[in-house]
């Protein structure tokens, strides 16, 4: 028998690797505390673990109710070093729940744990959060190892990059010399399910083959022969071809750093360029008249640059914040991000899914025998490698959101073999 608890449990996602590892050198896996706060993701875990309680907030939990354990997993918020969020790290609430897995490690002494968080946990603060995490497990007396992992180097189909940590009181877990597997997306997809009709999708299937959505984003935020443009599906209005030619030269300008040094501002990606810088990259007599026009429709906007302010946190953190500046000429600009439309990506069945997120895991659609549609929960489990028999009876929305803030099952049983070769022989 090897006793785990489970921190910040999410849908199970550690446990369910960890599992898997356990019961493949012939013991018997035996969760025996686990804590989650999230609504959802705990109607998850009752479904999945009917036999189980869940308790809630690890901050109010004392060490000495836990019951003894053997491993200690937990995937402890991310937010507070991802890319996706304020990079504030340890200012920010949910930084510190770190010191909970220490301050349990401290108590319990169990014989390794695993950890998992972003990729951007590692280079945060200039490496000085890792830093400190890493003094910390090195004090508690445990041998220890981490390393930047890849989903799609584990046989699932999703370019997803996540830091472990992997540690043990016996020996140091390697987490080197692994056998890489890859997969693509086709294999995981379901077939003939219902799909979206709305006007978007009628229009994106109107100009483009099935085929040719393969890998397509849709937005206004970068050039390339993989984006579509809203002025590519004319969506704000009419546009001519000699208008579409203007509107993909700015796109492609307007993030030069030689545009920064003229207008006097920190570069930015993507800058507003006065009718005088675009003049110069695109001769036309009628260039007033199609920048007018573009912006009357909403594939422009006249705007001030932006410029960069730095400051310091009541946390004494530095940050930084664009604001316009005024003291610099007005200049035309794409208006539409990365979140612009219904569809950001349409993904590819031959190739794999991006890193999938919470905040947009909605608007990435497949090809489907009828047209297009979203991707099933059943679909998402399957790009996190979880088995068949997972239950996640739950609305898209949540299921999105719970997804997004997951970990990849197989790379969590391989790092979980190694923590279990350091004190337990198949």
């Amino acid at each position: 028998m090897i006793s785990f608890i489970d921190l910040f449990a999410g849908i199970g996602g550690i446990r369910k690797g960890l599992e898997q590892a356990i019961v493949s050198i012939g013991e018997t896996p035996q969760c025996v505390f686990t804590s989650e706060i999230k609504p959802s993701a705990v109607k998850i875990l009752h479904d999945n673990h009917p036999d189980e309680s869940i308790s809630g907030d690890i901050t109010q939990i004392d060490a000495d109710k836990i019951p003894d354990f053997d491993i200690l997993c937990a995937g402890f918020p991310c937010q507070a070093f991802s890319s996706a969020g304020k990079r504030q790290g340890f200012a920010d609430t949910r930084g510190t729940l770190f010191f909970h897995v220490e301050r349990i490690l401290k108590a319990k002494r169990p014989k390794g744990f695993i950890l998992e968080n972003v990729e951007g946990l590692v280079n945060h603060d200039k490496g000085k959060t890792f830093a400190t995490i890493l003094t910390c497990i090195d004090k508690l007396g445990y041998k220890y190892s981490y390393k930047v992992l890849n989903a799609k180097d584990f046989g699932v189909p999703q370019d997803r990059k996540r830091v472990y940590i992997v540690g043990s009181l016996i020996a140091q877990p390697s987490l080197e010399d692994f056998e890489s597997s890859s997969s693509t997306l086709g294999s995981i997809l379901e077939h003939g399910l219902p799909c979206k009709n709305t006007k978007f999708t009628r229009l994106l299937l109107k100009s483009f083959s099935k085929s040719d959505l393969y890998g397509k984003s849709i937005k206004d935020k970068r050039g390339g022969d993989y984006n579509i443009h809203s002025w590519d599906l004319q969506i704000k209005g009419q546009t001519n071809k000699k208008e579409r030619n203007l509107l993909n030269s700015m796109m492609r300008e307007r993030r030069k750093k030689k545009w920064a040094e003229e207008i006097g501002i920190d570069w930015m990606d993507g800058m507003p360029l006065t009718f005088e810088q675009i003049s110069t990259f695109y001769v036309s007599n009628d260039l007033q008249t199609m920048l007018n026009k573009l912006t009357s429709q909403g594939y422009l906007v006249f705007e001030h640059p932006k410029k960069l302010v730095r400051y310091t946190t009541t946390e004494g953190i530095p940050s930084s914040k664009r604001i316009p500046d005024e003291t610099k000429p007005k200049g035309y600009n794409i208006v539409s991000g990365k979140l612009s439309f219904e569809i950001n990506k349409i993904l590819d069945p031959n190739g794999i899914a991006p890193t999938l997120v919470a905040m947009d895991m909605d608007k990435l659609y497949v090809v489907d025998s009828k047209g297009l549609r979203q991707l099933t929960l059943r679909e998402g489990l399957r790009l996190f490698g979880y088995p068949e028999d997972m239950k996640l009876d739950i609305d898209l929305k949540n299921g999105y959101d719970l997804l997004g803030n997951t970990v990849v099952v197989p790379v969590i049983r391989f790092v979980a073999n190694r923590v279990l070769s350091t004190f337990y022989t198949n």
